[in-house]
């Protein structure tokens, strides 16, 4: 890569999306993230991993706040910053999406939170950095009401010098033990681009390990009686199953295994629901080999274990969004707060995945002029 690339988290919880755009040579320089208790966190991981921490720092504030005064202007001095270091600035983040998701508030862009990804739009637009990336729940993007929205939002950076390209992707294409759709948005400033239509060339599918449809279509094991002994179906992929992931993150062993809420319901609630029944919204139980739905761990949503009669705990819930073992939450941290921040993530693959596309693009088709 010719140029070093500049990121600027925003909405960055506890750092999943991050961790797979800097493992792939982003230079992370920036972090804002509302909730402390999230960026107490991302400090801890770092410790603990040896990472470098962010050049500029955290910041916990709103990101509305940096649509004016003194916030503004100390963005803007940070990315002339980089820039004066010949360095291609970028933006990512994806704004809370409990109002445009299916099964959450559905409020829209008049809700507190789907205020926000308007907010980064204008931010974008204001600060200018040379390229971005926004992620969000499918909804925003398949929902009549709110894809009218986001085509206003998209409408905005467009008139503001950038070009952009979108899929609507699914983790499990990237190897992520999950079926989790996410819309991702990236933009590029045209004057970057030798030609407006370079923008054509960037390849969705480079680093997908997957064909979903065929992954779909294949013939996962269903239900079984909960603690039935089952043999390891043929023909599954199995490195997408959920006991592959428990395996390779050794979570038996894992700084978090013990965190996990206690249920109230009685323990014939848990021995009575089918491995792999995951047809209601809560009380999913998770099937030992086959992928998980959708690692949404809020708004009353439980997971329960394949083969024991108890909820997931936070080293379960980091394998499923297919993060690297060594990846832990601190111990003083809320059972809450753990299982909102994984939720809440950008599984690790994906990010990887998406970061190493942009990586190719932005080393073939970017002039590598920071403007």
């Amino acid at each position: 890569m010719a140029k070093n690339l500049s990121i600027f988290s925003f909405f960055a919880g506890s750092g999943l999306l991050d961790l797979g755009f800097e493992d792939n040579g982003y230079n992370i320089v920036f972090v804002n993230e509302f909730c402390e208790a999230f960026i107490d966190a991302y400090k801890f991981v770092r410790t603990e991993n040896q990472y470098n921490q962010p050049k500029y720092g955290y910041s916990n504030i709103s990101i509305e706040d940096y649509l004016s005064s003194d916030n503004n202007l100390f963005l803007h001095q940070l990315l002339k910053k980089e820039k004066k270091l010949d360095n291609l600035t970028g933006f990512i983040g994806g704004p809370p999406c409990p109002d445009f998701s299916i099964g959450g508030k559905n409020k829209g862009k008049n809700g507190d939170n789907g205020k926000l990804t308007g907010t980064y739009f204008n931010l974008i637009c204001d600060l200018k950095p040379d390229f971005f990336v926004f992620e969000n729940v499918k909804g925003l993007w398949k929902t009549k009401e709110h894809r009218k929205f986001y085509e206003e939002m998209k409408k905005n950076v467009l008139d503001n010098g950038y070009i952009a390209t979108e899929q609507l992707v699914n983790a499990i294409e990237f190897g992520v033990p999950q079926d989790r759709d996410r819309i991702i948005l990236f933009g590029i400033k045209e004057k970057l681009l030798k030609y407006k239509n370079d923008i054509d060339s960037f390849d969705w599918n480079k680093n997908k390990k997957y064909n979903k449809e065929k992954i779909f279509s294949m013939n996962w094991p269903v239900k079984n009686k909960f603690q039935e002994p089952i043999s390891i179906p043929e023909n599954i992929i199995n490195e997408l199953t959920v006991s592959y992931w428990f395996s390779k993150n050794n979570v038996d062993t894992h700084y978090n295994t013990g965190d996990q809420f206690i249920p109230r319901a009685g323990l014939s609630k848990f021995e009575s629901i089918d491995e792999g029944d995951v047809s209601k919204k809560s009380y999913k139980r998770l099937h030992r080999y086959r992928y998980s739905p959708t690692a949404a761990y809020g708004n009353n949503e439980v997971h329960i274990h394949p083969t024991e009669p108890r909820r997931l705990n936070i080293a379960e819930a980091l394998a499923i969004q297919s993060l690297p073992k060594f990846f832990v939450l601190p111990e003083d941290m809320t059972l809450t707060n753990k299982f909102k921040t994984v939720g809440n993530g950008v599984p690790y693959l994906l990010s990887k995945g998406i970061s190493q596309s942009m990586m190719s693009f932005l080393d073939k088709y970017s002039s590598g002029v920071s403007i």
